[in-house]
């Protein structure tokens, strides 16, 4: 069974229990049952709608539980880093900490975080397994205990301004070749007013994400079959050459220190034909408040350029919820993670945020996801029924891999190396650093 399919199927069977559940939550509990009452979470998330929407709704969290929340919010590329630091020194400074699925193993590994399975059976006041999108809470599970619960998760497509492609007659693109020329189209016919396509160039996650679309579908890998690195290979060097070459020709100025929110800010003002990036992004893009494209935009499968992929080039990635092995109220803690991440609140989070990248099957059927987001929803669903859980290798030196993928792309980008050059030295460090 698709996972479109199998998301759809698990969506009716919890809508019920769901919008029961939601009036309980929100009366809030008697003194009894607040045995953690008075203490205080010290907790690291990523900024992002998700976290703008738990940000908003902690006094119900202080309500229900009487625990308050310190919550800081750092960009992504500063979260792993910063949690890394305090993790290494065993300084207990956050009880809970938000990062992608790709740190997991490592983070099991080192035992920074702890398994939740025994706090889930004991308080399981907002949590409901079954009602979590299987693919994201998979991740989470390591030698059958379960290491953390996803927060949102997402994959990617190519998104594209029906109206532009209408008026200079461009096709959608299926392939990387067709994004390169409708791109082009667009700059030469709109007389550079408008740049043919905007990507994420940053250095690090940022660039190595949506570079990670052209690497796959164009017949490259992360790894070898045997764990080593892929990245010296024609395949590789083809891929980062033509996704510096649509950049630095058809893209905006300023590319190399783009990230996600300075990417889809660009295209949600109208100010490119095209970008590749989160499906996410959709519900920003059909925000009347925020951007001026609501309506203009069609949504399509990331391309491909070869019949002969290795995987998939469309993403699959989750943002889970950890508890830190260094926290002296992990109880507390667990009971913010589940809280969190429960249907109760991530429904209530679609009237407060725009958060398509809900994890919980009642929130993505109920009809506040259906009418804000039933424009991409269908191609959100095949995305995710597509999307390639290895897309950033999974291993516990995925950091590391990433840094030293980013510093290749951004001196491919910058025009300081070559593909082949650059990719050959990231591929010895990656080496190196999956040895270890």
């Amino acid at each position: 069974m698709s996972q479109a399919r199998s998301v759809s199927t698990g969506i009716s069977a919890v809508m019920a229990a769901a919008l029961v559940a939601v009036t309980a939550w929100t009366g809030g509990a008697a003194a009894q049952d607040k045995p953690f009452a008075g203490q205080r979470l010290s907790v690291l998330m990523v900024g992002h709608p998700t976290t703008d929407a738990v940000r908003k709704a902690l006094p119900d969290f202080t309500a229900s539980t009487g625990i308050e929340v310190d919550l800081e919010v750092v960009p992504e590329a500063d979260s792993v880093p910063k949690m890394m630091l305090e993790f290494s020194a065993g300084s207990g400074r956050y009880d809970v900490v938000e990062a992608s699925s790709i740190h997991i193993k490592g983070f099991v590994g080192a035992d920074y975080i702890v398994p939740l399975d025994d706090f889930a059976s004991k308080y399981a006041m907002f949590y409901d397994k079954a009602d979590f999108v299987p693919s994201y809470l998979t991740p989470n599970i390591v030698d059958d205990k379960l290491y953390g619960l996803p927060l949102f998760g997402e994959s990617s497509f190519l998104m594209y301004r029906k109206d532009l492609f209408e008026q200079y007659g461009i096709a959608v693109p299926k392939t990387f070749d067709d994004i390169e020329a409708a791109a082009r189209t667009v700059k030469e016919k709109s007389n550079g007013e408008i740049v043919g396509i905007t990507m994420r160039g940053q250095q690090g996650i940022q660039g190595v994400y949506i570079w990670a679309s052209y690497l796959w579908g164009m017949g490259g890998s992360f790894l070898t079959d045997d764990g080593k690195s892929a990245l010296d290979t024609p395949e590789a060097a083809k891929a980062l050459d033509t996704f510096a070459r649509v950049l630095r020709d058809y893209g905006p100025v300023g590319v190399a220190n783009m990230g996600w929110e300075e990417n889809r800010l660009l295209f949600q003002q109208g100010k490119a034909a095209m970008t590749l990036d989160a499906t996410v992004n959709g519900a920003f893009n059909e925000d009347p408040s925020v951007s001026t494209v609501v309506g203009k935009v069609g949504y399509a499968p990331v391309p491909v350029q070869t019949a002969n992929a290795k995987g998939g080039s469309s993403s699959l990635a989750v943002f889970n919820l950890n508890v830190a092995k260094a926290s002296q109220q992990q109880e507390a803690a667990w009971l913010f993670v589940s809280w969190a991440t429960s249907k109760q609140q991530q429904i209530h989070s679609l009237d407060t945020d725009p958060n398509s990248g809900v994890t919980s099957l009642a929130a993505m059927d109920s009809d506040a996801f259906n009418k804000r987001y039933g424009t991409f929803k269908e191609a959100m669903l095949a995305s995710l029924a597509n999307g390639n859980p290895q897309y950033i290798p999974t291993v516990p030196q995925a950091n590391e891999l990433v840094n030293n993928t980013g510093i290749a792309v951004s001196k491919v980008l910058a025009g300081t190396a070559s593909a082949a050059d650059a990719l050959k030295e990231a591929n010895e460090l990656n080496n190196a650093a999956l040895t270890r």
